[in-house]
């Protein structure tokens, strides 16, 4: 499928490509009973159920507040702290970093086998990538986003991954976006940016000059402000196939308007 205009299309990650979110939760209630972070503070530590759940609901919640600075502490250290200040805001008493370190790793280890990259998604990569360039556009922790490229196995489906804690700045920041313009040989006007995160993904595209952005708003839900404003909303990122097809039909239009008023000149 070639484009006039489009050259390239940048694709978010995290809950855009594949569930991290989902498989977060999935590591914590639907692993194998042995696997799950659940029973084992209820079988091998006695927490009850309740506190076990407690201490789960709580990590959930750190980890969507969470801000990371790789210069002051590696992520690991990081997420086990979330952990330890979980289990001691639910039990008291003095903090277990050992326990925490256990839960941490059984977590991580349980949601990376989670973490799939769906057929249909991979099909899709596929037909796009016949007439346009791919690459890969991910904030975070250098270890922990190429652990999640690793798990999901979407290396072969692009033509160059970038991930924001390699790199001086991340998205929204223009730079990341021009880095990949030159990777890809290709210019900001040339490309499209796919994404779940306003204020990254979508603000980001704009921040650079993309030729569009793309907002996967799986819920489509109305953003709680107006800023930014996406080019396109899709519900999943199946639908963009779609959108690629209607940005060309009215590049064509606008071709033969462009031609028909310079031939009535």
């Amino acid at each position: 499928m070639g484009l006039h205009g489009v050259k390239a299309v940048f694709f978010d990650l995290d809950n855009t490509l594949i569930d991290t979110a989902a498989a977060g939760r999935r590591a914590i209630e639907e692993a194998p009973r042995p696997l799950q972070v659940i029973s084992a503070l209820q079988s091998k530590h006695h927490y009850g159920e309740g506190e076990a759940r407690a201490i789960c609901d709580k990590v959930q919640a750190k980890l969507l507040k969470e801000c990371h600075d790789p210069a002051k502490m590696c992520i690991t250290d990081l997420r086990i702290s979330h952990w330890e200040e979980a289990i001691q805001e639910t039990i008291g008493g003095e903090a277990n970093r050992d326990l925490a370190a256990e839960c941490y790793y059984l977590w991580k280890t349980t949601r990376l086998q989670h973490l799939t990259l769906a057929e249909d998604t991979r099909a899709m990569l596929t037909e796009l990538r016949k007439g346009l360039r791919l690459l890969l556009l991910t904030n975070g922790d250098r270890q922990t986003q190429r652990e999640k490229i690793e798990a999901c196995a979407c290396q072969p489906y692009f033509d160059a991954i970038v991930v924001g804690g390699e790199q001086k700045e991340e998205k929204p920041a223009p730079s990341i976006f021009h880095y990949c313009c030159d990777l890809l040989g290709v210019q900001p006007a040339e490309c499209v940016m796919v994404g779940d995160s306003l204020d990254t993904d979508i603000q980001g595209g704009l921040n650079a000059g993309l030729k569009a952005t793309v907002w996967l708003n799986k819920a489509m839900t109305a953003p709680v402000d107006t800023s930014p404003v996406p080019h396109y909303i899709i519900s999943s990122v199946l639908e963009l196939p779609a959108v690629l097809q209607k940005m060309e039909h009215n590049t064509n239009a606008k071709l033969e308007t462009d031609h028909m008023a310079s031939s009535d000149e």
